[in-house]
């Protein structure tokens, strides 16, 4: 068979053909009375092999090596071969999701298309200040697209840092919260965290609903987080964990404010305290949670609230005794 229909058949170019028999991958048997190239069943045969692992990522070298040499061992050869495929993947997929992000930020013309690259970099730097500066101004200068926000929010190690990117997603708008709920969902716990902190700063309904779902969340500290947030919105489905905050000494301080928040909206107020007295009815709590529960009940209207303060003041622990009774006084003396 001549070259050109070696060509046609087997899909390689002749002037590939007559690359891989410069190389001395492929050598037509025979040639004809003319003195052109024949090719043998054979040597089509060997075409197509050379092709298969080409089509792997062997370099010619190693495809004539595979080939010929009898001590050559793909093993070693192959495992090198998918580290440089996973690589290459990665670095596709990091470019892929930077376009998808530079197109959802919508640029108006290449001088913001190049803006929005320089800011996506600076997100990413290992400067804890270029990164808290770029938080800053992916809200005052240059849109960047919530994903890229998200997942630096997420990520982001650096107290301050994390904070402008929480204060920059809660500019963004209707879409952080969506995207945030899947850090809910993170098997890293510090993930889970910055994603229901983030949540909490977003003010929206959005944002709301998925802090009340929290609220079930297994993660205590997740639970904590969106019922401090929702207590501070006015929603009275946070009280039950706050209550539980103060019993097992969990941001107790907080979660007493949060309460006290809560209360002042009268119909609230005496639902929070029988909350409150309803725990100290158990009898199994121990002096500390009585006297942070006394505490608590500083700040919630009513009589429920006076009574549970008056019988506390009797208690049998002279420090949660103490507390009540000063907390009585002080609400005697704003009466």
């Amino acid at each position: 068979m001549l070259i050109g229909d070696v060509a046609r058949r087997s899909g390689v170019s002749a002037r590939m053909l007559r690359h891989y028999e410069s190389l001395g991958l492929v050598r037509p048997t025979g040639r004809t009375d003319s003195g052109y190239r024949e090719y043998s069943g054979e040597d089509i045969r060997r075409i197509f092999h050379i092709e298969s692992l080409r089509s792997l990522g062997l370099s010619l070298r190693d495809v004539g090596r595979a080939l010929d040499d009898p001590g050559f061992a793909p093993a070693e050869l192959v495992d090198g071969l998918i580290r440089q495929t996973r690589d290459r993947i990665a670095a596709e997929t990091e470019l892929l999701t930077r376009l998808r992000r530079i197109g959802a930020a919508e640029p108006a013309g290449w001088e913001e298309v190049l803006q929005i690259v320089t800011l996506l970099q600076a997100l990413g730097s290992k400067s804890a200040g270029a990164r808290q500066r770029a938080a800053l101004s992916a809200v005052e200068d240059v849109p960047v697209p919530v994903e890229a926000l998200v997942e630096a929010v997420l990520s982001e190690p650096d107290p301050h840092v994390a904070g402008a990117l929480r204060w920059a997603l809660a500019q963004t708008g209707e879409d952080g919260p969506a995207l945030l709920a899947e850090g809910l969902g993170s098997p890293a716990a510090e993930v889970r965290k910055r994603a229901v902190r983030s949540i909490a700063e977003i003010p929206n309904g959005a944002a709301t609903a998925l802090l009340r779902d929290a609220l079930a969340h297994p993660d205590i500290v997740v639970r904590g987080y969106a019922a401090l947030a929702l207590g501070a919105r006015g929603v009275a489905d946070a009280v039950p964990t706050l209550i539980d905050m103060i019993v097992e000494e969990r941001n107790d301080a907080d979660a007493a404010d949060a309460l006290s928040t809560l209360a002042s909206d009268p119909a609230w107020a005496d639902q929070i305290a029988t909350g409150l007295v309803d725990c100290l009815a158990r009898g199994t709590l121990g002096a500390p949670a009585r006297r942070r529960l006394a505490q608590a009940l500083a700040d919630i209207p009513g009589l429920t609230t006076s009574r549970a303060l008056a019988d506390l003041s009797h208690d049998e622990d002279r420090a949660v005794a103490l507390t009540a009774t000063y907390v009585l006084t002080l609400r005697d003396a704003r009466q």
